[in-house]
């Protein structure tokens, strides 16, 4: 794909007032994802440390929204200085391109240095009072530099989601013999901001670990196994196509399940471009501001159905998982998964809209509707 097909889509937020909508938008859609996730736990479709971990990404994902808000607070004014705009994915995604989370970084690993030749917050405050009151001007300029003053000391504190966010290793506990044949089980967890798709991508394996020494010590398999995983976690690659090959390249780390959630696309009728029943939905609702936004959210799932064995050298033999397919018309040979689940997060009135055209191919998708109230109902 050539860098014009990725970048034809992209946009920027030149208007102040656009700019903070889009940002006040992303506010509230991450506080209903987290309601979204308790809802789940509810229906005991994900477990208390599922919840936990998504909600901590969600989080940070909230994170940088705020971080990138401060940053661009000022768009479209006249700041004594050249800045840009905030870049977004207007088709199949909305949200920010992945180039703003590598800039991000980049700021992130340079912020002391920016944060120790600014002024003050209560300086700047102080400075803007006497602006305003002396001068009676606007002290946009000033406004400027506590927008990058806030930026660098949200990048500072470090909670954010990041273009790759390392794996990380919950002990769930033990199975078998520790002496004789240890069993540890872990929850992995990891994410990244895929550069194909411009969309926040969460990864959860709970697999048995056989080795020796356990997993998060061992200063060998470690750093190795989240190398691996960081590398294969592309869009574009399967879960079977992962999780064989991480079940291959580690004799002693046995995947049993591995789950895959993307965050998005977000529509919405201001910011971005949609094609089929959604654009109809969003448009036949008009919804007030706040209020004219759809987002999706997909899990992969992929299974392990049993344990063979496997030869390997002249005497020894390893264990290899035998992954479960989705047994519905043959598609988990297409989707590498054995099981897909898709919802959309919208408020009540696209979902009357959506509700009453009742479009083919929504009929199998989750609904999971936001009242005005910030309560979160499901609908199937």
């Amino acid at each position: 794909m050539t860098e014009t097909n990725l970048t034809r889509d992209h946009a920027g937020l030149t208007d102040t007032l656009a700019a903070r909508r889009y940002f006040r938008k992303f506010e509230r859609i991450t506080e209903h994802l987290a309601r979204v996730a308790g809802t789940m736990q509810a229906e005991a479709r994900l477990s208390k440390a599922d919840v936990n971990i998504l909600s901590a990404y969600i989080q940070r994902i909230s994170h940088s929204f705020q971080a990138l808000g401060n940053k661009y607070l000022m768009t479209g004014r006249d700041t004594g200085q050249f800045f840009g705009s905030l870049m977004i994915d207007r088709h199949e995604s909305g949200f920010p391109v992945y180039s703003e989370l590598l800039t991000m970084a980049n700021d992130a690993q340079q912020a002391e240095r920016h944060l120790r030749n600014m002024p003050a917050v209560e300086a700047l405050k102080n400075q803007m009072v006497q602006t305003i009151v002396g001068d009676l001007a606007i002290p946009t300029k000033l406004q400027f530099a506590l927008s990058q003053r806030l930026y660098y000391e949200a990048l500072q504190k470090g909670t954010l989601f990041w273009a790759q966010n390392d794996p990380e290793a919950i002990w769930l506990g033990n199975n078998g013999d520790e002496r004789r044949d240890p069993r540890r089980r872990y929850l992995l967890h990891w994410a990244v901001y895929d550069s194909q798709i411009n969309l926040p991508v969460i990864y959860l394996m709970e697999l048995e670990d056989t080795g020796r020494e356990a997993l998060p010590r061992d200063q060998h398999r470690w750093p190795e196994a989240q190398r691996h995983l960081m590398a294969q976690s592309v869009g574009g690659l399967k879960l079977l196509t992962i999780a064989k090959g991480f079940d291959t390249d580690f004799d002693d780390l046995h995947p049993k399940r591995f789950r895959r959630f993307h965050v998005g696309p977000m529509y919405s009728s201001a910011f971005t471009r949609q094609s089929g029943p959604i654009r109809s939905v969003l448009e036949q609702a008009r919804a007030p501001a706040g209020e004219d936004w759809t987002l999706a959210w997909t899990v992969e799932e992929l299974e392990s159905e049993r344990v063979i064995e496997e030869r390997k050298g002249w005497f020894g033999t390893v264990e290899r998982e035998v992954f479960a397919l989705d047994p519905f018309s043959g598609r988990g040979v297409d989707t590498g998964a054995t099981h897909t689940t898709r919802a959309i997060i919208l408020p009540q009135r696209p979902y009357q809209v959506l509700a009453e055209q009742n479009p083919p191919g929504f009929h199998d998708v989750r609904k999971f509707v936001v009242s005005p109230g910030g309560r979160v109902l499901s609908y199937r």
